[in-house]
Formats: structure tokens, sequence, C-alpha cells
């Protein structure tokens, strides 16, 4: 209890805390050098928390956009046999027959299919290359469409083929670069088609998987039209020109995407979409011969793998925490030690003037706290500016590298209060040490 009373005597505190920060500004290089290890340990933690957090996120960002309860289904283009080499048309992937066969399974709620491929958009001599997408009016609820003007498609212009389109951000900006483009047209492929929505711009979304699509999707660029009017304007074959050739593919649907009527919080509501998304590849297995022109994704499986590697991620910065404030822990002891046998006489003079081994602990613990707790600082000042510069300057240099970063509050109060810790776990033996000196004999030291 006195010894309690004595940490809360405010002048008393205030002195040691005073001699605390003359005795390191005495010694700025020895100080600094103790308190390297908590700096590191501490920005590592803010840092690679900040790290590991924004990959996070923009993962689960990128799984909610695709639906964590939807199963996405792509016609992927098999590799060049000799009957394509003849023909030049590539016949493979998705089929009505396909699409009736899933709809059939009852856990799914919703099936929304594509056709995707490339084609030249143009207005008043203006022409830009997009993605048309044909599509049904489920494509916006599946991806939370948000429009800037207009409206999506809907099921009465997939029923009576209407010439309609909806244009993304992107090419609505270069076809329409000052006029309002609702109720104006563009041509596609020598057709006329009314602007009845323009979207919000969207980010680009890792995919991939049939031969039209590029590894990242810009969605900004596309052009949606009704499925069944992409029938009737473009058949069952599409030609395409790229660098002097020119080349045809026949699939039916590009891709299909499938709700399954479940909650991804529960366990069994995983286990269900998961039980779906085999039964669509045993469904696909067991069609015709072609075996390797589709490919099944399942986002739950992908947000699951997220968060096992949070999980890994977050024992990792555990480890390396550890080790960092463990080495400067020692540190911390040994420069503390070598101070208590400096400053033997001076203990000694100060228990002869009537100083108590409490006062004694208390201003060796308060010293090795304060280079803990301004260890701490610059480490959170260190791992803040890693969290904040280093993504940036990364995109600067290299563009194609992306480092999310989003700095997690709980991470810099655990990190510092953590290095306090240590300042009193690593400096409670030192300041015991000096406090049970013999009095006589620490008068008598040189």
């Amino acid at each position: 209890m006195n010894g309690l009373l004595a940490l809360f005597d405010f002048p008393k505190l205030q002195r040691s805390v005073g001699l605390a920060l003359r005795s390191l500004w005495l010694h700025k290089l020895r100080s600094f050098l103790s308190v390297l290890g908590i700096i590191i340990g501490t920005g590592a933690v803010i840092a690679l928390m900040a790290f590991g957090e924004g990959s996070r996120q923009a993962a689960l960002d990128v799984i909610r956009r695709q639906g964590a309860n939807n199963i996405i289904l792509r016609s992927v283009k098999p590799p060049s046999d000799a009957n394509t080499r003849a023909t030049f048309i590539a016949r493979y992937g998705l089929t009505k027959a396909d699409f009736d066969r899933i709809s059939t399974i009852n856990s799914i709620s919703r099936l929304v299919p594509m056709r995707i491929f490339p084609q030249e958009v143009r207005r008043l001599g203006k022409s830009v290359t997009g993605r048309i997408v044909g599509t049904t009016t489920g494509y916006s609820e599946i991806h939370t469409l948000k429009l800037t003007a207009g409206r999506f498609l809907m099921d009465e212009d997939e029923y009576f083929g209407r010439d309609v389109c909806v244009l993304g951000a992107g090419i609505a900006d270069r076809l329409f670069p000052y006029d309002d483009p609702l109720d104006q047209e563009v041509v596609i492929r020598g057709s006329d088609y009314r602007v009845v929505g323009v979207l919000a711009e969207r980010t680009p979304l890792s995919g991939g998987g049939n031969s039209s699509q590029n590894t990242m999707e810009d969605f900004d660029y596309d052009v949606y039209i009704p499925l069944h009017t992409c029938r009737l304007r473009f058949g069952a074959t599409i030609f395409m020109r790229s660098s002097g050739s020119r080349s045809g593919e026949q699939v039916e649907l590009h891709q299909i995407t499938a709700t399954v009527d479940a909650q991804i919080e529960t366990r069994q509501g995983r286990e269900r979409i998961k039980a779906v998304g085999d039964l669509i590849r045993q469904m696909l297995d067991e069609r015709k011969e072609r075996k390797a022109d589709v490919s099944v994704t399942v986002p739950l499986d992908q947000l699951e793998q997220a968060e096992k590697t949070q999980q890994i991620l977050k024992q990792l910065l555990v480890i390396i925490a550890g080790i960092s404030l463990l080495v400067g822990g020692i540190g911390i002891m040994n420069i503390m030690l070598a101070t208590v046998t400096e400053r033997t006489r001076e203990i000694g003079i100060r228990r002869a003037l009537g100083a108590k081994r409490r006062d004694i602990t208390m201003q060796f613990l308060i010293e090795a706290m304060v280079q803990t707790t301004l260890g701490g600082l610059a480490g959170v000042l260190l791992g803040l500016t890693a969290a904040y510069a280093l993504p940036p300057v990364l995109s600067w240099y290299w563009p194609q590298l992306s480092l999310p970063a989003k700095v997690l509050p709980e991470s810099v109060f655990i990190s510092l209060s953590v290095s306090i810790g240590v300042g009193v776990l690593f400096g409670w033996y030192p300041a015991r040490r000096a406090a049970r000196l013999d009095p006589i004999e620490a008068l008598r030291h040189d």
C-alpha cells in the first residue's frame, strides 16, 4: 500500500520523471540503441497490421461485389485443336441446356446468364472499344449497381428484344463528353441502340475466364443490352479482329451467376453454398464430352481463404512483435544494469540521506518506463508513417503493385501498452538490484 502511495506521490513522481529524462538526454546514443528494439517492434506491429487489414478489406470488397452467396460459372476457351484451326471458329463453354439444368436446383434463388465480348461502339464519328454484356435485369440486383441517370434493363426489354442499352461510366464520358446520354443513340455493329441508363464508376474486379475477358475486368467500359437482343443482333457466332487476324467463337453463354438462398453468417448456410457448388460441378462433369471449357468459382471459398490468411498473418505479427520486444527488453535491462553500476555511489548517497528502498526502486523503474514509453511513441510514429506513406510510394514506382493499408486504432493502443509493459517487466530486476545495494558498500564504490 505504501509503495502504491509512493507511486501516486505526484511531486516525487514528477521529479523522478525529470531525472529520467535528464539521464536519457545525457546519454542520447546509448538510450536510442537501448530502445531501438522497442521502436522496431512497435512500428512493425502497427504497419504490418495496417497492411494485413488493408489487404483483407480489399479481398473482402472483391468477394462482396461478387457475392459471397453466389456461384460463378465462366466459359473457358480450351487449347486450340485441329478442328478449331481449320474452321477458325472456337465452339466451347456454357450452353442454354446447362442453364436449364442448373435452374432445377432448389437451393438456387436466382440465375443470371451473360454473353460478354469486345465490340466497337460509335456515335457521331467517335468510336470506343468496350465490352458488350448481354444479360437480364437480375444482373443489377446481384451486383447492386448504382446509376447516375436513367434505369437498368427491365424484363420487358428482354421479352420484346428491344434495342436499348445501359452505358458504363467510362464509355459514357468518351462518347458523350458534353451531352446527356439519356435517350440518345449509339451504334453497335450497324444497329442503333437507345441509351436508357448510365452507371456510376465501378472499381475494376480481378477475374477472368473466357477468351473475351481480361485478367482485370474494367466495368466502366461495359455496354449492357438485353440477352435476347444480343442473340437476335449478333447471332450464335461472334467474329473478332486483332493484329490483322480474324477469329470467331461460338459460345452460347459466357457466364452464369447463381445465387444460393443461404446466409453466409451461419455454418449451415456456408455448407449449403458449398454443397450447391459441388452439385453444379458434378452436373457439368456429367454433361457432353467437353469438360475443360467451364470454370466454377465459389467466392465463399475465397472469403474463407482470406479469413485463414488473416489468422496466419496475426500469428506471424505476434511472433515478430514478441521477438522485437524481447530484444528491446533485453537491451533495456542491460542498459539499466550498466546504469545501476555507474550510479552506485549516487545510490549510496541517497540511502545515507534517508531515501528508502522503494524510492530507489521507483526511480530506476520510472527511468525504464520513460525509455520504453518514448520508444513506443517513436515506434507508433514509424508505423503510421510506413502505413500511410509506403502504399503511394510503391504505387508511384510500381503501378502494378497494390498494397492497401488500413490502420487499426487498437493496434496503436496495444503496441504502445505492450512497450510500456516491457519497461516495467525488464526494468524491475535492475531497479530491485539497485534498491538492495548496501549503503556503506555503495558509498565506498569508485
